[in-house]
């Protein structure tokens, strides 16, 4: 069977303004508690989308650590691909995609980082596994297997089970200025909902064409 006859139909819900929540947060929590409940695989796995200073894209996995009307946290090295090009171009966009729902929420927004106290705090909650490992990764970076082993070796060697924080790792919180909750309809008439943050602060719900 040739990719291109390879469908679905989405047929599992519906998305009406009259429904949506005034908040784009409260909309949200909605889905991802309703993920969870369904037990949607890797419901706080997203798309971390970033470009480099010519405005090249990239695009990978990261897993949501928290969000509250203040943004959405993901933990990192600073000086990865993701860290090294939001230094630059402090814009990034999510994308979540439940599948088993027939849902996508995209956001986009400006980024900073957390504070040295909440990523301390992460850090520390962490597998000690882990912990080393921020501090034998080079993220990025070429290297081999036997590289990283011994890496990961030394840095057990020399921080025990209580390694500090490093420098180069910690958190970073992507701010909205807009939401896209996408839920699969039949025929490809899916409903796009929008959130726009406008001068005054205020949320405004919008409808886009599927």
């Amino acid at each position: 069977m040739s990719i291109a006859n390879l469908r679905q139909s989405y047929e599992k819900g519906v998305l009406l303004e009259k429904d949506a929540k005034d908040s784009p947060f409260e909309q949200f929590s909605l889905w991802f508690e309703q993920a969870r409940e369904q037990k949607v695989p890797e419901p706080t796995a997203m798309t971390l989308a970033t470009a480099n200073a010519q405005g090249r894209p990239s695009a990978r996995i990261v897993l949501l650590k928290g969000f509250d009307s203040s943004g959405f946290v993901f933990y990192t090295n600073y000086l990865s691909r993701k860290g090294q090009e939001l230094a630059v171009q402090p814009w990034a966009s999510l994308l979540f995609f439940w599948q088993p729902l027939e849902r996508q929420v995209r956001i986009e927004g400006v980024i900073e980082k957390v504070s040295v106290q909440d990523s301390d705090a992460y850090y520390q909650s962490r597998p000690v596994g882990s912990r080393i490992g921020a501090w034998a990764s080079a993220q990025s970076q070429p290297v081999t297997c036997e590289a990283l082993e011994a890496s990961a070796k030394a840095m057990q060697d020399k921080y025990g089970d209580t390694p500090p924080r490093p420098d180069h790792w910690g958190g970073y919180r992507i701010k909205p200025l807009s939401f896209e909750f996408w839920q699969g309809r039949p025929s490809r008439l899916h409903d796009r909902l929008t959130y726009e943050l406008d001068e005054s602060g205020q949320w405004k719900i919008g409808r886009l064409s599927p």
